[in-house]
């Protein structure tokens, strides 16, 4: 149950502290707590645990809902740890949501939050969710001899403020904080000294350390456009950006193929996580010979290839960033029957610059996911299977209600950990005709 403080619900301002039992995690890496009851009025409550009594300061009112932080802890989780990196706290960096939770109980959290969109988005009932999900699976430690869940991420954004110093950002904020070490970092990326002198004239600075150990650093002048956000799902995006140190092209491996591609296009950014999820997808099409694919926002092709080689047949793979195209053409040209088609999906599904038949589909959509559109068309073209990479399991969720309601199921569901101290969860779904 949910206890208000001194101050009266509607007169809460940014600031007021409250006291508040946690109830559960939900999609954004916060917990779920009520004032005045069960049906209270809402507040996402960050820095917190399930089940914990807090005194939570308010970040932000909404009309219906109230943002904050726990900022003293009553009673704890026994799943509560100390944070290893000091700027894991309420007020400072906002790029890893989970590092007051335990490695196991990041992965329930996770996996609790799955169901809770396949069940709140997709209209999946528990024992649906339990014929088709089961956990979060962990990944290999980047260093065999580190942590789990640290040094890990192999592409990191920093933003620069105006006194020309890198830090990353505030949680749902553009403030800068400036810090001397990010811990899941990969550590080829923690050893450079980026952070330790100023950056004049700069509004971020980018590293990249490839799968076969080239190290880049790329800087975004002052004054162009690009994100400054610390989103590890995103591409770093290569408009305006100045090469700094290390190579132009490198080299990323998944399995027993190479890709050479540019710094900063799209790549998963933690070191096991291009190959677990190619053994997942293939795991899940067992796609077969002679069988036609399409790789739907194939990015480099990683996908497009591990079917290729398994079909050899004709492969179609839709991507409309530039850098994308430019890394799957040039690495899948020794590949016999695969296309790279530049364009929008949409666009190219809706003026059949690609169509049907085919058997299989690999669907791998941006956070915001494929959209009833895409799905149509996918379903048009009467695939016998569709593998659906997400990384938002709130899209995902949303795309699935669409293929149920065209008469498809969800068959099966694997979900991994491939942002440790993170909110953020790969899903891979196989979807498949009712």
């Amino acid at each position: 149950m949910t206890e208000l403080g001194t101050a009266a619900e509607d007169d809460l301002v940014e600031g007021d502290r409250i006291e508040l039992t946690v109830g559960a995690p939900a999609h954004g890496g916060h917990c779920v707590a009520r004032i005045g009851g069960p049906h209270g009025r809402v507040v996402f409550v960050r820095h917190a645990l399930p089940g914990e009594r807090v005194t939570a300061e308010i970040t932000e009112r909404h009309r219906g809902y109230l943002r904050a932080d726990a900022v003293v802890v009553h009673e704890a989780s026994p799943d509560r740890v100390e944070p290893p990196c000091r700027y894991a706290r309420p007020g400072r960096c906002g790029g890893c949501d989970l590092q007051h939770v335990a490695g196991d109980a990041q992965l329930r959290w996770k996996a609790q939050v799955v169901r809770e969109q396949l069940s709140r988005l997709a209209g999946l009932t528990p024992e649906e969710q339990d014929r088709v999900f089961v956990r979060v699976e962990p990944l290999p430690p980047a260093d065999p001899a580190g942590s789990a869940l640290l040094g890990w991420r192999t592409r990191v954004r920093y933003a620069v403020d105006a006194a020309g110093r890198p830090g990353l950002l505030q949680h749902r904020s553009h403030q800068v904080v400036p810090i001397d070490r990010c811990l899941i970092a990969h550590p080829a990326i923690q050893r450079l000294d980026l952070l330790h002198r100023e950056w004049p004239a700069t509004s971020a600075v980018q590293a990249v350390t490839s799968g076969a150990g080239e190290v880049v650093v790329l800087e975004r002048p002052a004054g162009t456009s690009g994100a400054a956000g610390d989103d590890p799902t995103e591409e770093l995006g290569g408009a305006g950006l100045v090469r700094r140190s290390g190579p132009e092209r490198i080299t990323e491996v998944a399995g027993e193929r190479s890709w050479e591609l540019a710094p900063e296009g799209f790549w998963q950014v933690h070191p096991a996580a291009a190959a677990t999820l190619t053994e997942a997808v293939l795991d899940m099409l067992r796609p077969a010979d002679g069988e036609v694919s399409w790789d739907l926002y194939g990015g480099a092709g990683l996908f497009a290839a591990a079917v290729a080689e398994r079909t050899g047949a004709r492969t179609t793979l839709v991507e409309s960033s530039p850098l994308g195209v430019a890394a799957a053409r040039a690495n899948l040209a020794d590949l016999p029957g695969v296309e790279v088609v530049a364009a929008r999906v949409e666009t190219a599904l809706g003026r059949r610059r690609v169509t049907g038949p085919v058997d299989l589909v690999v669907l791998d959509p941006p956070r915001a996911g494929a959209g009833a559109r895409v799905v149509r068309d996918i379903v048009a073209a009467r695939p016998r299977a569709v593998a659906y990479v997400a990384c938002d399991p709130a899209a995902l969720a949303r795309d699935v209600r669409t293929f149920r309601s065209l008469g498809w199921d969800l068959v099966r569901l694997r979900a991994f950990d491939c942002f440790p101290m993170t909110q953020h969860v790969e899903c891979v779904a196989l979807l498949q005709p009712a």
